[in-house]
C-alpha cells in the first residue's frame, strides 16, 4: 500500500500540538508496518529525524505554506498532481487540510474547530480560509479523526457530519515526561525562580489561551498569598497578543512572571515536573496535550471548565471559569495553600493518565487506514 502523509508541520524545534501528534503517531505507524510505503509530503527542507524508517520516502513540494494564499496553492494545485504522480492509495492530513480537487481517498485529522467559535481571534485572511474551507474538508474526507469526544460532537453539531464517520483518538504525552527527584526539583527552583514555588503555563500566546485573564488572576493570587510565588510562561507569541502585553505591564506583581519563550522538551519536562501546578484556563481546547504531560510528571492542573478540558482531566484538576479572574485566582490559592487537595489530585492523575497512550492511538489509527483502503 502507498500512503501519502501531509507532514508540513514536522519542523525541527518548532513542533506544536499538531506537529507532536504527527510525530508520535507516524513514528509508530511506519515502524510497525514496514511492508507499506509512506510518502511524507514536506513544504520545505526537512530534517532527517523525521524520516523514521526506510519505508519513508520524503517529498518536498514548494512553496512553503506560510499564508492562506499559499495554503490554497499547495493543497489545491500542487498536492493533487503529486498524489496522482505517486499513485497513492490514500492521503492522510494530520492538520485537517485536504485537497478538494483530488479524488484520492482521504483521512482528515481535525483537532478542533476553535475558529468557528472565535473567528476574531485569527488574522482576517486565516479566519476567512478556515471558515470557508474546513466545513468542505470535513465533508470531503472519507474519514475524520479528532482528539476528544467534545471535538467530535462539535464537528457533528457545527458541520452536520455523520457521527459514524468520526473517530476519537486521544493525544498522549512523550515518554520523557515523568516525575523527577526532590533534589532535582530543588536545583531547578534555585536556577529559575530563586528557590520559590511556581505555577507554569505551556502553550502558544494566542487569544483563546486566555493568557491575559491568567495574568490578572495571578496578580490577585499574589496579593492574597502570603509567600512569594512565581509564574513561568513557556511558548512563543502567536498573534493578537496586545492584551497580554497591556495586562502584563499593568500588573502589580509582574516581576513574579517570567516569559521563557520556546524551550526544548527536556527543559520543559524539568520545569513542569518541579512546578506546583500547570495552569491552562483556555477559552477553548480540542484536547490540551500539556495536561497529560503534567499528569505523567505527577503534577496537577488548574483548567477551564469549558470545551474538552473536563473530559481530559476528569477529577485530576481544579476547575475555573475562564471568564472570571476571581475564579482562576481562587483555584490558584486552593492549589498553593491546601496540600491535601493537591496530593489527592496527584493521586487522581495516576489513574486518569492511563487512558492516554500514543501506542494505543497509533494502533487505532492504523485500523482506520486498513478499513478505509
Amino acid at each position: 500500500m502507498k500512503i501519502a502523509v501531509n507532514t508540513r508541520l514536522l519542523i525541527k524545534n518548532k513542533l506544536d500540538g499538531i506537529g507532536w501528534f504527527t510525530f508520535e503517531i507516524f513514528n509508530r505507524i511506519v515502524k510497525n508496518h514496514p511492508e507499506h510505503e509512506f510518502y511524507f509530503l514536506f513544504d520545505r527542507k526537512y530534517d532527517d529525524e523525521f524520516i523514521f524508517a526506510q519505508n519513508v520516502i520524503p517529498v518536498v513540494i514548494s512553496p512553503p505554506t506560510r499564508h492562506p494564499v499559499l495554503w490554497y496553492l499547495w493543497f489545491e494545485f500542487r498536492i493533487p498532481k503529486v498524489l496522482k504522480k505517486l499513485n497513492v492509495d490514500i492521503f492522510i492530513s494530520p492538520d485537517g487540510f485536504l485537497s478538494l480537487k483530488s479524488k484520492i481517498k482521504s483521512i482528515s485529522v481535525i483537532h478542533d474547530i476553535n475558529f468557528a467559535h472565535f473567528p476574531k481571534d485569527l488574522p482576517f485572511a486565516s479566519n476567512l480560509f478556515y471558515n470557508y474551507f474546513f466545513p468542505r474538508y470535513a465533508k470531503k474526507a472519507n474519514r475524520i479523526i479528532t482528539v476528544s469526544k467534545y471535538s467530535k460532537q462539535d464537528l457533528v453539531n457545527t458541520y452536520g457530519i455523520n457521527p459514524d464517520e468520526v473517530n476519537v483518538l486521544y493525544n498522549a504525552a512523550n515518554e520523557i515526561y515523568r516525575p523527577i527527584l526532590n533534589k532535582e526539583i530543588i536545583s531547578i527552583k534555585n536556577e529559575y525562580t530563586q528557590a520559590k514555588d511556581y505555577f507554569i503555563f505551556i502553550g502558544s500566546l494566542h487569544p483563546r489561551k486566555n493568557v491575559a485573564n491568567m495574568l490578572k488572576a495571578f496578580d490577585v493570587f499574589c496579593s492574597k498569598h502570603n509567600k512569594d510565588f512565581k509564574l513561568l510562561i513557556i511558548g512563543n507569541r502567536f498573534f493578537k497578543t496586545k492584551d497580554i502585553s497591556e495586562t502584563y505591564e499593568s500588573m502589580k506583581f509582574k516581576n513574579n512572571v517570567q516569559f521563557l519563550g520556546r524551550l526544548e522538551p527536556n527543559e520543559i519536562r524539568n520545569l513542569l515536573a518541579a512546578s506546583t501546578a500547570l495552569v491552562l484556563v483556555s477559552k477553548f481546547e480540542g484536547f490540551g496535550i500539556p495536561i497529560v504531560e503534567a499528569m505523567n510528571c505527577d503534577i496537577p492542573s488548574i483548567v477551564s471548565d469549558v470545551s474538552s478540558l473536563p473530559e481530559v482531566v476528569e477529577n485530576s484538576a481544579l476547575y475555573a471559569n475562564p471568564y472570571s479572574v476571581n475564579s482562576i485566582a481562587d483555584a490558584m490559592l486552593k492549589m498553593a495553600e491546601n496540600e491535601e487537595i493537591r496530593k489527592k489530585l496527584i493521586e487522581n492523575t495516576k489513574i486518569v493518565r492511563q487512558k492516554y497512550s500514543w501506542d494505543k492511538s497509533a494502533n487505532e489509527f492504523w485500523e482506520i487506514i486498513e478499513n478505509l483502503v
